[in-house]
């Protein structure tokens, strides 16, 4: 079974119709998904939220998309179609706003680069549209291996440190008795002292904990039985309380 991280990027670039593909994923309790999109594509959106919820659950992940301009188209000469449209809509602002300033060359060149020529423009859009759901396809892709990389290195990472925890447990499992030991002196010279001062023996008091000292040391070796025999949890003995609280019976 593969494990995926949440933390990966992919990046796809289409040269025709020139396009800009990143995705970008970083840690995230649910799926947060925020898009950059050209404005040709934005109608796109949609459809590429819903092939990302598919693809992932879980992650913040950030899509830019963006179209890029050929730079040879922007060398090329504007054409006869595009002078003609925009001397007409310069004729029209300056029959309503007769001190409007006419357009400058760079102006003119700006504007025909931008605008498609006439007949191109549903064309264009067509050619943007299919080359942006061909790069997501393989965004997506690519992403998701991205993600099973970097899941594998967390795979990796957690397999060495649980290795590491076993090494130091098995370090301290020789010292658990010596320390079960301590804490059993410290009880009894604290239990002695207090006997001193009541004047009392209570030497099945003294076998009781004995025994159980006995018990929690073989538990640390691997063996519960001695456990049934020192430790009980009747209700005339202890019992957990409706608040969590335990109650230790006195009478």
């Amino acid at each position: 079974m593969a494990v995926y991280s949440m933390t990966g990027y992919a990046s796809v670039v289409v040269s025709d119709p020139g396009l800009a593909l990143e995705l970008r994923s970083v840690n995230g309790r649910f799926l947060d998904l925020s898009f950059k999109v050209a404005d040709e594509l934005r109608h796109l959106e949609p459809a590429l939220r819903e092939a990302l919820t598919a693809a992932f659950k879980r992650g913040k992940i950030e899509v830019r998309l963006a179209v890029q301009r050929d730079r040879h188209r922007d060398a090329d000469a504007p054409s006869p179609d595009q002078l003609r449209q925009l001397a007409a809509l310069q004729a029209v602002v300056h029959g309503e706003l007769p001190q409007a300033p006419a357009l400058s060359v760079a102006e003119i060149l700006h504007w025909c680069r931008q605008a498609p020529a006439a007949g191109d423009s549903d064309a264009a859009t067509s050619g943007l549209s299919e080359g942006a759901r061909a790069a997501f396809a393989q965004g997506i892709a690519a992403l998701e291996e991205s993600r099973a990389r970097e899941g594998q290195k967390l795979v990796v990472m957690l397999l060495d440190r649980i290795g590491q925890l076993r090494t130091l447990a098995a370090q301290a499992a020789p010292l658990i008795p010596a320390v079960v030991q301590r804490q059993q002196t410290r009880f009894l010279e604290r239990w002695h002292e207090a006997l001193a001062h009541t004047g009392e023996k209570h030497g099945d008091v003294l076998s009781a904990n004995e025994a159980f000292y006995a018990a929690i040391n073989r538990l640390m070796s691997g063996s519960a039985d001695g456990m049934d025999a020192v430790w009980s949890h009747g209700a005339d003995v202890s019992d957990f309380g409706p608040d969590g609280n335990l109650y230790i019976a006195t009478g």
